[in-house]
């Protein structure tokens, strides 16, 4: 594995054509040749989506990996966004936990090293995990069970983290964080995270890693709309073994809504470029539209729209969200998917894509 520097897109892009021609480019980023052309003679914006695959084409010819500047480990990985940020940024993954099938799939998609994906976390010894400077985390929220000193002394439980938060994925991050020592971490979840159970899973959270496992530690909350067109709120926990000078007020984020909607949607005039694997499951390209599927029918739009109506009237919180090219979206849930009715956007009077 290489790592590579280079930070904008037309950066990346001019350097990426020195090493290869545009129909490479084209196939890896799975645009028209004719669309490569157009970006390097600046005829036409590349979007901000294309950045890492161009970063990845560029690694082989960037700085090798034994001399990254640091090591990190990437627990409940995902599909690997939090590893994206930390290899751009000089360093190297040296281990992988991800027990989602699907997610590890895409994962193995996204960073074609070869590493090996270690599945559930919960069953993987401290001494199976190599040493790593970073630790990297998006553990899932749960609450923890309380019970005052009397009665663990009574039940002849132990205390501290390792019996406060027994049972939950937070214990193997507290284990492996205190197994290994990394000289730093990174841990995100859910805003609420703060407000869990009235604040007691945060609450214990910080007195484990700070108290327990001695570690200075800071915490914000980041919206997601810094970079992507969505609502998506974030508590980001730091945490470091050495006294550092590290502060959240000198994060410097770009601004709020920079990338809208219009940024990454695909076009609906039949601009759209033909994608060979796509096969035409979302356009027709001969009549230059997007499918019917993928527009609301009008009897449909006016049953979300009676039907929130129905459950406004009511108190409740029931409605479809509504999203325009030149806005973000609010935080996409898990359940999207089933019916895309939470967010829908606009195409004008009587046309809403799914």
């Amino acid at each position: 594995m290489y790592e590579v520097r280079a930070s904008t897109v037309l950066q990346c892009l001019e350097e990426a054509a020195h090493y290869y021609n545009h129909s490479e480019i084209a196939e890896k980023l799975g645009v028209n040749p004719s669309t490569v052309g157009r970006w390097l003679k600046r005829e036409t914006e590349p979007k901000h989506g294309i950045l890492y695959g161009l970063q990845q084409m560029l690694m082989p010819f960037g700085k090798p990996a034994d001399s990254a500047d640091f090591t990190f480990i990437d627990l409940f990985a995902g599909i690997g966004g939090i590893r994206k940020a930390f290899e751009l940024n000089g360093g190297r993954c040296v281990f992988t936990s991800e027990w989602d099938a699907y997610a590890q799939r895409t994962y193995h998609a996204n960073f074609a090293d070869g590493q090996p994906i270690a599945g559930d976390i919960t069953t993987i010894p401290e001494a199976n995990i190599p040493a790593h400077d970073v630790l990297l985390a998006g553990f899932p929220c749960q609450p923890f069970s309380i019970a005052g000193v009397s009665k663990k002394n009574a039940l002849g439980r132990a205390h501290g983290f390792e019996d406060e938060t027994q049972g939950t994925l937070f214990f193997d991050v507290a284990r492996i964080i205190k197994a290994k020592r990394p000289g730093a971490f990174l841990l995100e979840n859910v805003k609420n995270l703060q407000s869990h159970d009235k604040g007691n899973t945060f609450r214990i959270i910080l007195h484990t890693l700070r108290e327990e496992l001695g570690y200075q530690v800071h915490w914000t909350t980041i919206d997601g709309q810094h970079w992507t067109p969505q609502h998506r709120e974030r508590t980001v926990i730091v945490g470091f073994r050495e006294p550092t000078a590290f502060s959240w007020d000198a994060l410097q984020l770009p601004g709020k809504g920079r990338i809208t909607l219009g940024n990454i949607l695909h076009k609906t005039d039949g601009s759209e470029p033909v994608l060979e694997h796509d096969e035409g499951r979302y356009f027709d390209h001969a009549n230059r539209k997007i499918h019917d599927k993928y527009t609301l029918t009008n009897n449909l739009w006016k049953y979300l729209q009676d039907y929130a109506d129905k459950h406004k009237a009511k108190g409740n919180g029931y409605g479809f969200g509504l999203a325009y090219a030149n806005s973000v979206t609010r935080t996409l849930s898990a359940r999207y998917y089933k019916d895309g009715s939470e967010i829908l956007v606009w195409q004008g009077e009587n046309k809403n894509r799914v």
